[in-house]
């Protein structure tokens, strides 16, 4: 009632106090009856302290006076009125599992690896091959000393073939030191040949070749079928 209906504890009617009471025990005896013996107690109490503050102070009394109770239970309101405050401000933030959700733990993965070769003949047979090769292996380095090139070639038969005449064969036409056997008249047969195709092409040289694998044999072409 002093919390409730703002009012002191000097105008608390015990009567009203009393009705209150026995109001209440009604209600809760078909429900928990050490509730109604809290209730006795609180009324009994203040019914005590209400009779107190009426009352002039007894001198050789013992124990607190009656502002100093009035005060200690205005002080127990006061904290009580805050402890519920306090719990309505915890209750109204958001709850774990309701409004909030709680991280879970991580998930640990065991990752295994396992490498499986899976090989043939082939792959043998090429793995042993690269291994005796290894050793002897050595890059490719073309060599040019024994190579006659198209260029030396055409300004070669560009002199000569002036002063052929009639049909001459490709073999008399080869460099001073390239007519032997061996790779080196290989190449001077190869470059000759590739100039006189070049001359032909422009008009310069008419081949022929009486069958296959015959002779070749060229001459200059005539003026006149030039122009």
């Amino acid at each position: 009632m002093a919390r409730t209906q703002k009012v002191d504890l000097m105008k608390i009617s015990v009567l009203h106090l009393a009705e209150q009471y026995l109001e209440f025990v009604e209600q809760a005896r078909a429900l928990r009856i050490e509730l109604a013996a809290d209730y006795l107690v609180m009324a009994a109490w203040l019914a005590f302290l209400k009779s107190r503050l009426l009352l002039p102070p007894d001198p050789e009394a013992e124990g607190p006076s009656a502002e100093d109770m009035a005060a200690h239970l205005a002080f127990q309101l006061e904290r009580l009125q805050a402890m519920r405050q306090a719990a309505a401000r915890l209750m109204g933030r958001d709850r774990l599992g309701i409004n909030r959700f709680q991280r879970g733990a991580p998930e640990s993965i065991a990752r295994k690896r396992r490498t499986q070769w899976q090989a043939g003949l082939i792959d043998l047979m090429r793995a042993y091959a690269r291994l005796k090769t290894k050793d002897e292996f050595r890059p490719y380095a073309f060599d040019r000393q024994d190579v006659y090139t198209m260029e030396q070639a055409l300004d070669r038969l560009r002199h000569l073939i002036g002063f052929a005449g009639e049909w001459t064969q490709l073999v008399d036409f080869l460099p001073d030191g390239w007519e032997g056997q061996g790779k080196r008249r290989r190449s001077a047969t190869a470059a000759t040949f590739a100039a006189s195709l070049e001359l032909a092409r422009q008009g310069r040289l008419e081949i022929r070749q009486a069958e296959s694998f015959a002779p070749i044999s060229f001459r200059m072409k005539p003026t006149t079928e030039r122009k």
